[in-house]
């Protein structure tokens, strides 16, 4: 493992490591809001639209458990890349873009540096030339 595969350039025992680790986030966060939503919204704030809250979290939680169900296969791992990156992508966007403005709580900053975190950890999974 480790060593470079045609048409796909991972890391792969490190890629293995970053899908379980972020799928279990993922899933964790999702699955919060829909176990104890009270807690939730008293770290995250108050929530007009629940159905919003739910339909994200149990986008996120099937987005964890995509990602914590990768194999060492290298296409199941360009799979859980790419998801991975996406969705820190979209979510850590939308967290620095609304919170600032004060329409999701400053809280969602912290999540924007977790999502920065994950971003980081999965352009490490790649191989460069000198790997």
């Amino acid at each position: 493992m480790g060593t470079a595969i045609p048409g796909a350039p991972l890391n792969l025992s490190r890629a293995l490591t970053v899908a379980r680790l972020h799928g279990t986030f993922n899933l964790a966060g999702g699955l919060w809001p829909m176990v104890h939503r009270r807690s939730f919204e008293a770290v995250l704030g108050p929530k007009i639209d629940r159905w919003l809250v739910y339909t994200v979290a149990g986008l996120m939680a099937c987005i964890g458990v995509a990602q914590t169900g990768a194999t060492a296969d290298p296409a199941s791992l360009r799979l859980a890349r790419r998801i991975g990156i996406g969705s820190a992508l979209t979510l850590g966007t939308i967290d620095v873009l609304y919170a600032p403005k004060g329409r999701i709580s400053k809280m969602y900053l912290v999540d924007a540096l977790a999502e920065a975190g994950w971003l980081t950890a999965w352009a490490a999974t790649a191989l460069n030339s000198r790997q």
